[in-house]
Formats: structure tokens, C-alpha cells, sequence
């Protein structure tokens, strides 16, 4: 039960009824779901499903978070991100998917890995589940994007981080989450 949620689970839960694939990409799985209403009427539900991601912080042992900056074709922005990457199966352990990105966006591997929990960007189109992480005690090599993927790293200390979330500066919804959290985690480096 969700702290402070009044009502019984049933009077808000949707029942599926039928479920049909209505197109089937390399990364979107579009589905029209046929669902009953909690007061019983029926409607229907458009949605995405998703193989799952995984997103880490990288934080220096001098507070500077890595960070890439990539164009992300459906917004038209060159956006400043954190690393990350979709699972390669939905059953592949979320950790190896993590460390995997981290080394091939950044160059970096980690000592320490920390799980910051689960991020839904838009759960009600996508049910995309991506897993965050903090990745400390990093050491350095060369990065092995994809093929496809063109991309800057930069250090940005984790303050100036803190100060552009705040300021509605960074879009990205999985980075700041990520962000936030370490800096609640982490007060001292995120007030340097």
C-alpha cells in the first residue's frame, strides 16, 4: 500500500481483457490493450513496452560527476546525461548491464556500486524500468561507444549538477533523480 492512499487498491486497478502488438521495432513494442475500469466500464489502454535500462552517477573521488553529452534525436537537443543504456535481454542482471555502459560511455570502472533504485520516466505510456546506480572509486580507460552513438564526456562537480537541476537546466528526468539522490546521500560534495 502507498503511505498516505485512502482508498482500496481495487477501486483504482484497471483489468486487462485483451492485449494486441500492434507494431514491433528494434527498441519500441507498441501494444492495444482492451481493459475493464474499476467501475466497470471498459476502455482501452496505448503503450510501450520495454526490454529495460540502467543509468549510473560516476562520481570522482573529487566530487565531479561524468557525464556525456548526446543529441537525442525525438527532442532535437544535444542533452547533458548521465551514461546509460538499455538491458541487451530483459533477464540480463541489471549490475553487469550497468557496468558495462558505464566502461563504454566513460572509459570508467568502478570499486563501489551502489543501487539507487528504480526510475519510471512515463509510466503511463512506457513501462520501461530503469535501474540507477552511483559508481565510486573509479579508474580510467579508453570508452567503446556503439557504433551509433556519438558522444562527449565531461566532469561537472556534483554542486553545479545540484544548481542546474534546480534551476530547470537539465531535462533529463533519470539524471536528475540520480542526482538528487546521491546529493541527499552525499551532502558535503554536493554543497562544494
Amino acid at each position: 500500500m502507498i503511505p498516505y492512499m485512502k482508498k482500496k487498491p481495487e477501486e483504482l486497478w484497471e483489468e486487462p481483457v485483451s492485449s494486441r502488438l500492434i507494431y514491433d521495432g528494434k527498441i519500441l513494442r507498441l501494444f492495444l490493450d482492451e481493459i475493464t475500469l474499476p467501475d466497470g466500464k471498459s476502455s482501452s489502454r496505448e503503450y510501450n513496452r520495454h526490454v529495460g535500462a540502467v543509468c549510473v552517477l560516476p562520481l570522482t573521488a573529487e566530487g565531479e560527476v561524468i557525464c556525456v553529452c548526446q543529441y537525442r534525436y525525438p527532442v532535437g537537443k544535444i542533452l547533458l546525461e548521465i551514461p546509460a543504456g538499455k538491458l541487451d535481454a530483459p533477464d540480463e542482471d541489471p549490475e553487469e548491464a550497468v557496468r558495462r555502459e558505464l566502461r563504454e560511455e566513460t572509459g570508467a570502472v568502478c570499486d563501489r556500486l551502489t543501487y539507487l533504485g528504480e526510475y519510471l520516466g512515463s509510466p503511463a505510456i512506457l513501462d520501461e524500468r530503469i535501474h540507477m546506480y552511483l559508481a565510486e572509486e573509479l579508474t580510467f580507460g579508453e570508452t567503446q561507444p556503439d557504433e551509433d552513438e556519438f558522444l562527449e564526456t565531461v566532469r561537472i562537480p556534483l554542486s553545479e549538477l545540484v544548481e542546474l537541476v534546480m534551476k530547470g537546466e537539465l531535462p533529463d528526468g533519470k539524471t536528475q533523480a540520480a542526482v538528487l539522490r546521491v546529493a541527499r546521500m552525499r551532502p558535503a560534495e554536493a554543497e562544494q
